[in-house]
């Protein structure tokens, strides 16, 4: 993918226990919308949060690799110049928006207080603007909704907000993390709509971060599958849910609730992730896969291409398509 939006080659990032992400890479087009799926604890949020510069100074720090933006390299920004494209050129939708939104501030200064600080919009303007975007994001009578504190909304409503916040500036990439996971289904539903109509009408770049292989299913173009800090499998999106190479994608789909409803027991993949600084030589998932050898314990598996397209990080792939997602 040449002409990417966003390039990230390498990317590795340590805490004082060990690497919580380790050569990572992955890239994200114009107009398309990348998944990084994986189990809690995989490494996906702290994954983009080194992207957008936003991890916790003196506990996490990058210490390999590259994020480029438009071929702009990102890593080893300073704080000032880092400011100009967080907000700017990229928007972050958080996992919990009444813990990101400020509760002592209307919706309509918060969503202000970007576009005044990096367009230099005047107070009447930018309160034109954030009513135009509270609209945008199907927000009922947004000329009054924003005056409304954050804990005057709905959840989806707050969602919403959330949204309207990052979009403020007309970013080019939006990383959501989560977005929908403290929503009922319906409302998750709307929201994920949203986001797509969204991509649609700006030809907004999304990195998705989610556990759930239905939204991805549903919203993504392309998936990147992560375990214990390392890129398992990435790939076209049907590709992927329809013929996995690595066994922990394939066990992550086995796992899916089918659509039409079944009985028995929901199948679980056996064992826990690793810790951070507890992490098994060799293939990370070795402890865990049905399909290991004496070599797993040994050697780290490469990503490396697959014929239909597809890169896996697994000495012995699955090479035949085996699933048929949501079945």
């Amino acid at each position: 993918m040449s002409d990417a939006l966003l390039d990230v080659q390498g990317l590795t990032v340590m805490s004082g226990r060990g690497s919580v992400v380790e050569d990572v890479g992955f890239k994200v087009a114009q107009g398309q919308v990348l998944g990084l799926v994986g189990e809690s604890g995989s490494g996906k949020t702290v994954t983009c949060r080194a992207v957008i510069g936003l991890l916790p100074t003196g506990s996490l720090a990058i210490t390999k690799g590259s994020v480029r933006l438009e071929g702009q390299e990102l890593v080893g920004l300073d704080p000032l110049a880092m400011g100009k494209v967080r907000g700017r050129r990229i928007g972050m939708i958080f996992q919990n928006p009444s813990s990101h939104l400020d509760p002592v501030m209307r919706i309509g200064d918060q969503i202000g207080l970007a576009v005044r600080h990096h367009i230099g919009l005047s107070r009447r303007e930018a309160r034109a603007h954030g009513i135009e975007l509270l609209r945008q994001v199907g927000i009922p009578d947004p000329a009054a909704r924003i005056d409304n504190y954050p804990h005057e909304l709905s959840g989806g409503m707050r969602q919403r907000a959330m949204i309207a916040t990052a979009l403020a500036c007309d970013p080019q990439l939006v990383i959501a993390d989560e977005p929908t996971t403290a929503l009922d289904v319906t409302i998750q539903a709307q929201i994920l709509r949203l986001l797509l109509d969204l991509r649609d009408k700006r030809g907004l770049a999304i990195l998705l971060i989610t556990h759930d292989l239905g939204v991805v299913a549903q919203t993504c173009d392309r998936i990147a599958v992560m375990y214990a800090g390392r890129i398992a499998e990435q790939g076209d999106k049907r590709r992927v849910l329809t013929s996995p190479h690595h066994p922990y994608t394939a066990a992550l789909i086995r796992c899916q609730p089918a659509s039409g409803g079944g009985q028995g027991v929901l199948p679980t993949i056996l064992g826990q992730p690793p810790l951070v600084g507890a992490m098994p030589p060799g293939c990370r998932f070795h402890p865990r896969c049905s399909r290991m050898q004496p070599r797993c314990r040994e050697v780290v598996p490469p990503l490396e291409a697959k014929g239909d397209g597809s890169e896996a990080a697994c000495l012995y792939p699955i090479e035949a398509p085996v699933l048929e997602f949501g079945r």
